[in-house]
């Protein structure tokens, strides 16, 4: 499959013919409900990458979620508390599959300058993260890099990924069913 949205396919007068995990994959990749799951700085540089200049409808991004039913990729930006953590842990199970976790800044990634016992080292110490971007705080073109590459996974992703027993124990290791 090449990265200009062509799908494999058999094309004839009024028919075509293709894989239908491609189908689903382009689908998906192109209309992601991301919700902002922002606390701090980080959250003022995803305002930016919202903004005109940037354009984060561009990327099939454009309807921002606020419920976590009816959203796809959690963006967690900024400082997370130890006490926000088992909230941060509730709106993700609250989340339908497939979903995906995008952690942005040093400060949800690893706990950024503040290694104190009140803010969790790491959202993956809580919750499964599929995508770090770096950065204190990271800049609009490094968010829409993070938004890119949970696209490159959504769109060669399997249908069946969800039910394998590799992705089954990697949910078990955090204690989600």
């Amino acid at each position: 499959m090449s990265n200009d949205n062509k799908i494999e396919s058999y094309e004839g007068p009024g028919f075509m013919a293709s894989k239908l995990d491609l189908l689903v994959g382009m689908a998906r990749k192109n209309s992601l409900w991301p919700l902002p799951f922002a606390t701090s700085c980080c959250g003022i540089e995803f305002m930016a990458t919202m903004a005109s200049h940037y354009d984060f409808g561009r990327f099939g991004c454009e309807r921002l979620s606020f419920s976590p039913r009816q959203a796809d990729m959690l963006m967690v930006m900024g400082t997370i508390s130890k006490k926000m953590g088992p909230v941060l842990r509730q709106v993700y199970e609250q989340m339908a599959e497939p979903r995906w976790v995008l952690s942005v800044g040093a400060c949800a990634s690893t706990g950024g300058i503040f290694d104190t016992y009140s803010v969790l080292q790491g959202i993956d110490r809580i919750i499964p993260v599929d995508v770090y971007v770096p950065g204190c705080p990271p800049r609009p073109e490094q968010i829409l890099d993070g938004v890119l590459q949970i696209q490159k996974l959504v769109e060669n992703e399997s249908l069946r990924r969800r039910e394998s027993p590799e992705y089954k124990a990697l949910m078990a290791s955090y204690n989600i069913e």
